[in-house]
């Protein structure tokens, strides 16, 4: 008898278009559960998921009841002529069903491993949620897409209790392979079954080797990616969008930016997102925001212009967190944020300006650059509703800006650090914001990059005319980079003002911690210019007004002067206790008034060139130390 092969194309046939129906409604049910945020979200995910777990029998009942003739939904189709039940469509219907919850976990699993950061910047360079899941989220979860692709084809190829419940076994139809396993076994055809099984191995070890090459294209081919990653991009916008000659003639430019010598500024760069108003207004950003976080709730007040404002303070204060609420990125529970007379955000008037529109260029800690994207294309993504040709002029500028000459078609993972860093920058100015917020944007370079980047940073920051604010928890950084500070410390604003004046002449105890004062005594008043310093167990006289009350009295390390007159006021013996060097510089423990019995027992930290330390080293102990009345900081608690 001649074997009929029909449940064999039936089943491919059956699983090939359930997959298309699952591809599509897969996709659609992961990108809504990835961006909801509302109420039941673990109820909608179990329902989706629910076909996973149920028998699939079960799943054939709940279908027969909801597309049976005696079902609202089958009289519905009845009155319109159109039969599900024991057909190939109910096949489909079976096969979709049951492949589904593969195809949404396995592409929503992808969704989220998205760096978020990414998708936060894709927003600060005017995005729009279609944009950002277009070129950024599933470009980048492409490879999950893929494989919950192959694992619903073979989920729908082995389907057999639920279609055998809503489409029977009627040969031709739907008669698949795995309901022509059950009734040749059930018949005693062994053989005629052992075939079917055969044929069932064989494409099941086809799908595996697929997922595994897949994956081991994803190691070997970053290429090839990014290649299947922009050909995926224009077939989605021409389906979804119908964009496809767009794209096209998009695809055709990738990496394609020519960077020519040109003696551009950042002063004549190309209206965007940035429209100032005629004549032009100083820029400045207000804010007044309060925020509830899990350890503290942050409050800060302040505003700034074009002079660089550094944001001082120690891990976890709220420097981050107080940019992303200007970023639009956070929502604060209370405040008003107002840049160059607009309202970004106003709690009493209900006002929350989207981050797309608020024309603010953000560079973040970990650069945030789009891997599967060239550097000039990283620049150019803020840019996508300038023209072609004046777009492309724009990504040459800041190249050129940036001294990027010569790297446009390289991808992030090929750069060093110091390259993405620059990248990050270019693109976050390309779009010509109203302000450019910096996280951290040195701390993951080493010292040599750091030093060369900070150089370029502050070359730029010299002609950019929007409001700047630099995140650091370096002083010397911050006081390099910028004009004023301001110092957070547990989501409190406990300083703000000019570098020098927080400097010189920090208020409280916190503060001179925060700008990297070492020394520290308790103090007392005890005269109009003379106070008790109880832990260094000396008198001191003091130059500045003594605050009420007066808790503590400290020196900066490199302000302790060794002088040749041990009889000079605030002059005290002291003996070395530890010590430790640099390239440089010297670091010399003391102690006061009588030899340390203890290499714990110092007083004094004191920081000194080696030149100095060259004299210094061979006069006989004690030695004499200077504190210069001038140079004492008096703080409260």
């Amino acid at each position: 008898m001649e074997f009929d092969l029909s449940p064999l194309w039936l089943s491919l046939k059956t699983s090939f278009v359930a997959t298309i129906f699952t591809f599509f409604l897969g996709i659609a049910a992961a990108r809504w559960m990835f961006g909801y945020q509302g109420k039941g979200k673990g109820l909608i995910d179990g329902i989706f998921t629910l076909p996973l777990v149920l028998p699939p029998t079960v799943v054939g009942f709940l279908l027969l009841l909801l597309l049976g003739r005696n079902s609202p939904m089958g009289q519905l189709l009845s009155q319109l002529g159109i039969t599900i039940i024991f057909s190939w469509s109910a096949t489909v219907i079976a096969a979709t069903v049951v492949a589904f919850p593969l195809m949404y976990k396995t592409v929503l699993g992808a969704f989220e491993q998205v760096n978020s950061d990414l998708l936060s910047c894709a927003r600060t360079l005017g995005a729009s949620e279609w944009t950002i899941f277009l070129q950024v989220i599933l470009p980048l979860a492409w490879p999950g897409v893929v494989a919950g692709t192959i694992l619903a084809f073979a989920r729908a190829l082995g389907e057999f209790g639920a279609t055998l419940m809503v489409a029977g076994s009627i040969p031709g139809r739907t008669l698949t392979i795995p309901i022509a396993i059950f009734f040749a076994a059930e018949a005693g055809e062994m053989g005629k079954a052992l075939g079917w099984v055969l044929i069932m191995v064989a494409i099941a070890l086809a799908v595996i080797a697929a997922l595994n090459y897949w994956s081991q294209s994803q190691r070997l081919s970053d290429t090839v990616v990014r290649k299947a990653n922009t050909l995926t991009k224009s077939l989605l916008n021409y389906l979804l969008l119908g964009k496809f000659q767009d794209i096209a003639k998009e695809g055709l430019q990738v990496g394609r930016f020519k960077v020519e010598s040109s003696n551009l500024t950042l002063k004549d760069s190309l209206p965007l997102r940035y429209q100032p108003s005629t004549p032009r207004q100083p820029s400045t950003v207000l804010v007044n925001l309060q925020k509830n976080l899990p350890s503290f709730k942050l409050e800060a007040s302040f505003s700034a212009d074009k002079n660089p404002l550094g944001l001082l303070g120690a891990s976890g204060s709220g420097k981050s967190m107080t940019l992303r609420c200007i970023a639009g990125l956070e929502t604060p529970d209370q405040g008003r944020i107002v840049l160059n007379g607009r309202v970004l955000f106003d709690s009493e008037r209900g006002i929350n300006i989207p981050s797309r529109d608020r024309r603010i260029g953000f560079v973040f800690q970990n650069y945030a650059l789009f891997p599967h994207m060239s550097v000039a294309q990283n620049i150019a993504f803020g840019l996508q509703e300038l023209p072609k040709a004046e777009r492309a002029k724009r990504v040459a500028q800041y190249m050129n800006l940036m001294h990027l000459q010569g790297l446009e078609a390289r991808y992030p993972p090929q750069l060093s650090g110091g390259q993405q860093q620059r990248v990050a920058l270019a693109r976050a100015m390309a779009a010509a914001p109203e302000a450019l917020l910096l996280d951290e944007p040195l701390s993951a370079l080493d010292t040599y990059l750091r030093s060369q980047i900070e150089k370029l940073l502050i070359e730029v920051l010299s002609t950019y005319e929007g409001v700047t604010l630099f995140i650091t928890h370096k002083l010397e950084e911050a006081y390099r980079v910028c004009t004023n500070l301001l110092v957070l410390s547990e989501g409190k604003a406990i300083a703000y003002g000019s570098k020098a004046d927080i400097f010189e002449r920090p208020a409280t105890f916190t503060v001179a911690q925060l700008t990297e004062c070492k020394n520290f005594s308790r103090a007392q008043s005890i005269e109009p210019q003379k106070v008790e310093a109880l832990d260094w167990g000396c008198t001191l006289c003091v130059v500045e007004p003594i605050p009420k009350p007066l808790t503590y009295v400290g020196i900066r390390a490199h302000h302790l002067i060794f002088p040749d007159d041990p009889n000079q006021e605030n002059t005290f013996p002291c003996w070395l206790v530890q010590m430790s060097e640099t390239q440089h510089r010297m670091t010399l423990y003391l102690r006061l008034h009588s030899p340390p019995t203890d290499s714990q027992e110092y007083h004094l930290h004191v920081e000194l060139f080696k030149e100095k330390w060259t004299y210094l080293k061979n006069r006989p102990f004690p030695w004499y130390i200077h504190l210069d009345p001038l140079r004492l900081i008096l703080m409260e608690s």
